[in-house]
């Protein structure tokens, strides 16, 4: 599943996810909680070029991608057998680094980044560290799909909210309400309902994502802070942030997968990398246009009808197996999520 970023597998699914959250925050989701964070906005609004897309046309088309981009991953890993994550992640974010700059020049998709201004200083103080956040996540969360089945993973990651509200509390970034720690609690119990379901439990897997999980919303609450009064669409936020990525995913292989990807390449083939890396750049062109085409509680409720539609393509295409505790458990963490995303999370 990017950046390329959301997200890999969620990276890339997971920044589509953060869009909608966001857009539930400021009218703007999985956009507005665009899959890499903004770095600044321009002085003054400019009149928006790119073309306009009803919420009936991009809605389908960003459920199926974000979909694709995990089912595509976890077919790469578990059925083709190329099990070296680090390596797709950096092959992702570094398509997406070319991406961006190609449609730079040849589209008007980012125009909004000739207003960018980056200097040194905001280099280092917001897309190095929220960026070595944002590799962290990818990298923890496409290695979990080495040991978790799609559907339970899928579960795990609704648990990312409640870990943004604890960071929070715990760094007096908001204080808790009564409101919030019921969700904090739906969320919580039913996580632990499908954990205690889940009948292929891995405690290493289960780890490795529950540690993505919270490298995602210490990134989120770093975006929060340093960056709480800018925005940016996804396209050019992972303008800037895939090459930085890229790098610092890159600087992991060595140590972890060594030259092992390299050689394994040839089973696989250019075309399996390619078209994968292109499915996960194509989520983040479609999260473009889907910032601004509905209300928060639409988006809110697309990305719920595509986490069912992707534990139910995970049953049917790997043969994932989910129990009725699961079920319920999880029927119970979507409501908290639900009310967690029309609430603003306030």
């Amino acid at each position: 599943m990017s950046s390329t970023t959301k997200e890999i597998m969620h990276d890339e699914e997971k920044r589509a996810a953060e869009q909608l959250l966001e857009a539930t925050n400021s009218s703007s989701n999985d956009g507005g909680e665009s899959p890499l964070p903004t770095p600044v906005t321009a002085n003054a609004p400019k009149l928006s070029t790119k073309p306009k897309l009803s919420a009936t046309m991009i809605i389908p088309v960003w459920i199926v991608l974000s979909s694709a981009v995990i089912l595509y991953n976890n077919h790469v890993y578990n059925t083709l057998m190329f099990k070296y994550p680090v390596f797709l992640v950096t092959f992702h974010l570094t398509f997406a680094a070319i991406g961006t700059r190609v449609l730079q020049r040849t589209t008007h998709l980012l125009d909004a980044a000739k207003d960018i201004h980056m200097s040194k200083d905001m280099f280092m103080k917001s897309i190095l560290p929220i960026g070595m956040l944002f590799s962290g996540s990818l990298i923890l969360s496409n290695t979990a799909y080495l040991y978790l089945s799609v559907a339970y993973i899928q579960m795990l990651k609704a648990f990312t909210p409640v870990a943004i509200l604890l960071i929070s509390w715990t760094f007096r970034i908001q204080e808790p309400n009564k409101k919030l720690a019921i969700i904090v609690l739906m969320i919580s119990t039913g996580v632990a309902l499908t954990s205690q379901g889940e009948l292929h439990f891995n405690l290493f897997g289960f780890l490795t994502q529950a540690a993505a999980v919270a490298f995602e919303a210490s990134r989120l609450v770093m975006i929060q802070i340093l960056l709480h009064n800018l925005k940016m669409d996804p396209l050019v936020s992972l303008h800037y942030y895939a090459p930085v990525c890229a790098l610092i995913t890159a600087a992991f292989i060595p140590f972890t997968e060594g030259l092992a990807p390299f050689y394994a390449l040839k089973d696989i083939g250019p075309l399996i990398l390619l078209s994968n890396a292109s499915v996960a750049f194509l989520l983040n062109v479609a999260a473009v246009f889907l910032v601004g085409v509905g209300s928060g509680l639409v988006l809110t409720l697309a990305g719920v009808f595509k986490d069912i539609l992707l534990i139910t393509g995970s049953v049917i295409i790997f043969g994932s197996t989910v129990s009725p505790m699961q079920v319920f458990g999880y029927s119970i963490a979507l409501c908290g999520l639900v009310l967690f995303k029309t609430s603003g999370g306030k």
